[in-house]
């Protein structure tokens, strides 16, 4: 497809560009230099444009089909991975083997790192789709709202929550993904009855654990793409490069306060956009 646009204006440049200096020979003489100038000024813009055209509109198609196709493959891909998580569990209540317990262990951890990555193609693609839509609105609200969400995922783990409201003028969606994946990261490094301490105060938000913690080596290398403190843990380790790349971008301080044996606070502060 590419291929065939890139000959296309590259003929299209040649036989222009032949076109108007053949036109410049033919008036030099006849028509007086400035007006000769504009006029192939003129043509030259009129054949940028058109270059410009030929060269937007397939991209412009090749992403509206891609568009289509990620929203057609996300659909698709939620359904079959909650399907097998669901049933698996309950597969689960009625078998006492223990090989076929591993077994069944194996395919709930490779379907919760499907569904990790199930979110963050979802984020993705919708960020690209909503142009990043930057709206006010109370950062507290916004922690009750992925709350009401995120409990029933984790029912074993205990939450305290103090929230006073912060006013901010950002992208939601993507405050609403960087929420969702350090909660996530609580949990998932922290023993079952994980203990989550969610603070909302002046113009910081804080979420604090109890779990394994960091030590200095690992604070280093924690927002790393692909670097995980633990290898047993579900996932790839992308969700905290992409914490750090939204609050890089808007200019949101990102501290992260852990000890190893006690736990882990990662604490955002807006005062830099509020």
């Amino acid at each position: 497809m590419f291929r065939s646009v890139q000959v296309t204006i590259f003929l299209f440049f040649v036989i222009t560009t032949l076109f108007i200096v053949m036109l410049f020979f033919l008036l030099q003489e006849s028509v007086s230099l400035p007006y000769l100038i504009g006029f192939i000024l003129f043509l030259v813009l009129i054949a940028g444009v058109a270059i410009a055209k030929l060269s937007i509109e397939p991209l412009r198609e090749h992403f509206n089909q891609l568009e289509h196709f990620s929203k057609e493959i996300l659909h698709e891909l939620n359904l079959p991975i909650n399907t097998i998580m669901t049933n698996t569990s309950m597969l689960k209540k009625n078998i006492e083997d223990e090989r076929a317990l591993k077994r069944f262990g194996r395919i709930e951890a490779a379907c919760g790192m499907l569904q990790e990555r199930y979110k963050e193609l979802d984020y993705l693609i919708k960020k690209q789709m909503q142009h990043e839509q930057i709206e006010q609105f109370d950062v507290s609200e916004l922690v009750v709202e992925r709350l009401k969400l995120l409990k029933p995922l984790y029912s074993s783990a205990k939450f305290s929550e103090d929230l006073e409201a912060i006013s901010v003028n950002i992208d939601r969606i993507g405050l609403a993904k960087v929420i969702d994946n350090i909660i996530d990261n609580s949990v998932k490094y922290s023993p079952k009855n994980a203990e989550i301490a969610i603070l909302c105060r002046g113009s910081k938000l804080s979420i604090s654990d109890k779990g394994q913690g960091m030590d200095e080596l690992e604070l280093f290398q924690v927002f790393d793409r692909y670097y995980q403190s633990d290898a047993n843990a579900l996932g790839f380790g992308i969700g905290l490069g992409l914490v750090k790349n939204y609050c890089d971008k808007y200019k949101i301080k990102l501290h992260v306060d852990s000890t190893k044996g006690e736990g882990t606070t990662m604490q955002l502060d807006f005062s830099g956009v509020v």
